[in-house]
């Protein structure tokens, strides 16, 4: 095989380039590009990345030529022999156009995006960090011949500046946020999304994601109270663990709390916790909620349904760092930072008198907002990866993909149900595709298999609309299991169109909430 001997003057030049920029002052993000955009002078190709090594997953960290939703995906080394080749010979290999190893990238490629299977020239070249491998370079080409005449001494020289890139990008990354509990972007990326179940990685390139991010960044080593704010499913959740995961008190407890779930009886107690013979049934002492997070974060979420009640103890707990069980006289100290999270507008509550304008106070020390995904589009592709990677890993599957069409459908939703809505909705078309595919088979999701268009799913039962229209139910009943079917319904509807929240739904019923949780129970709605 021939091969050149020296690169040429534009080779040069771009070899020059990724040089120069080792010292200069430049963010992580915008050195990544810069290089590929160096590689891509050098090499004839159509795509380049450069992915990131943790553990046994490459991520990837930059890309050009490829698919975006690569960048939401993780690729363990078991699963792909020829990145896992790459790692384990530590040098530049050229895989001939028709190797039998899977390419990662079948499908991918945007140059060629309806191939299920494209033949094409790949190489790729470990990023070394004086002994450690940190990473990969690929290169692909549509042409086969594309690298054949590129010299080793070059490839070698290449992968050597793009492996001092990626580490100097990391060492200046970590060294931006002037905190121990600052964790490299690769970082988080690079968590095993099987294995954490997606973990706490906020997903997202957008410039509204990247400031959730630097404020999260910002408060995290504060021991500053914070108040997530979004609507539904935008991942408010996801937010208060990166904040604790920053925070001096990662290696403690995060103790989760729904507010919305609590019936307002148990309330008191399941935050405070109660002695032997408190009340009715408490047979023993119980530590509550803020003595298990005691050293650690205390997550109250949907902490706009906390009962007025309860609202002045959360209060002194917050300004004093005390508490009291209910049923004692003795106060316990605690040292917990308090993390709330609400989508509803607690300014408003406040104004009508169903919230502590003091307490609201205290909670909103520092305010971060979560965008909805209709306000943050540019990130659905890199969600949608993330997802389909996760649910491939979940169902044993081969490659998931989707079409041009199903990308652009994606993104030009309006995903009222944000990030959880479009979750949903992947999995269910990755488990509708699945059972048409064979084995490892690779699997193409279109807009026919996403069913964006489909309308939301009926209530369980059609009594009340039936009754409301002067018409029977459907089947013969008595008027007493009518009237349980008609009351069923209605508690179903009511906590559809309040989005989950037990509060919101006894408020529209007309009904205290404890009672409403005790009609749910009784109608087998709940247990």
């Amino acid at each position: 095989m021939k091969m050149t001997t020296s690169p040429p003057e534009a080779v040069s030049e771009a070899l020059l380039s990724i040089a120069i920029d080792l010292t200069a002052a430049l963010a992580a993000e915008d050195r990544l590009s810069r290089l590929l955009e160096a590689v891509r002078r050098a090499l004839p190709c159509d795509a380049v990345a450069v992915l990131g090594l943790s553990g046994d997953s490459l991520v990837p960290l930059a890309t050009h030529g490829l698919a975006p939703e690569v960048l939401g995906r993780r690729f363990l080394r078991s699963e792909h022999p020829r990145l896992e080749r790459v790692l384990a010979e530590r040098a530049p290999i050229r895989f001939e156009a028709d190797s039998a190893l899977p390419d990662p990238y079948d499908g991918l490629l945007l140059a060629n995006p309806d191939a299920t299977r494209d033949v094409h020239a790949c190489l790729g070249c470990p990023l070394i960090a004086g002994e450690q491998v940190i990473g990969v370079l690929t290169a692909d080409a549509l042409d086969p011949g594309a690298f054949d005449r590129l010299d080793d001494r070059f490839l070698k020289l290449l992968g050597a500046l793009a492996g001092a890139t990626l580490h100097t990008a990391r060492l200046i990354e970590a060294l931006e946020g002037s905190s121990r509990h600052h964790r490299e972007v690769a970082d988080v990326l690079t968590r095993d999304a099987a294995a954490r179940d997606g973990g706490c990685q906020l997903i997202g390139a957008s410039a509204a994601m990247q400031r959730v991010r630097k404020e999260i960044e910002l408060v995290a080593p504060s021991d500053f109270a914070a108040l997530i704010t979004g609507e539904t499913g935008v991942g408010k959740e996801l937010v208060a663990r990166s904040i604790h995961q920053l925070s001096r008190r990662a290696s403690r407890p995060l103790i989760h709390v729904n507010c919305a779930a609590l019936p307002e009886s148990v309330v008191e107690s399941e935050l405070f916790g109660h002695v032997r013979g408190a009340y009715t049934g408490a047979s023993a002492d119980r530590a509550g909620k803020f003595e298990i997070a005691d050293g650690g974060t205390l997550f109250l979420d949907e902490i706009g349904e906390l009962p007025l009640s309860v609202q002045p103890k959360l209060l002194r707990a917050l300004q004093e760092g005390e508490i009291q069980r209910v049923g004692s006289d003795s106060l316990l100290r605690v040292d917990v930072r308090v993390v709330a999270a609400t989508n509803r507008e607690l300014a408003r509550e406040v104004g009508a008198g169903r919230f502590r304008a003091d307490l609201f106070h205290r909670l909103n020390m520092y305010p971060i907002h979560v965008p909805p995904l209709r306000e943050r589009r540019v990130d659905i592709p890199l969600l949608a990866g993330f997802f389909l990677d996760l649910y491939r890993r979940r169902l044993g599957l081969g490659p998931v993909r989707l079409t041009e069409a199903a990308r652009r459908a994606l993104s030009a939703a309006d995903w009222p149900g944000n990030v959880r809505e479009l979750d949903h909705l992947l999995g269910r078309a990755v488990l509708r595709a699945r059972a048409g595919s064979a084995g490892s088979a690779a699997i193409v999701l279109g807009p026919e298999t996403l069913r964006l268009d489909d309308a939301a799913p009926a209530p369980a039962s059609s009594a009340v609309d039936d009754l409301a229209g002067g018409a029977l139910p459907p089947r013969a009943m008595s008027l007493r299991d009518a009237v349980e079917e008609t009351k069923r319904a209605l508690v179903r509807r009511a906590l559809e169109e309040s989005g989950g929240s037990w509060a919101a739904a006894a408020r529209a019923l007309g009904m205290e909430r404890g009672n409403l949780h005790h009609l749910a129970a009784r109608l087998g709605l709940r247990r």
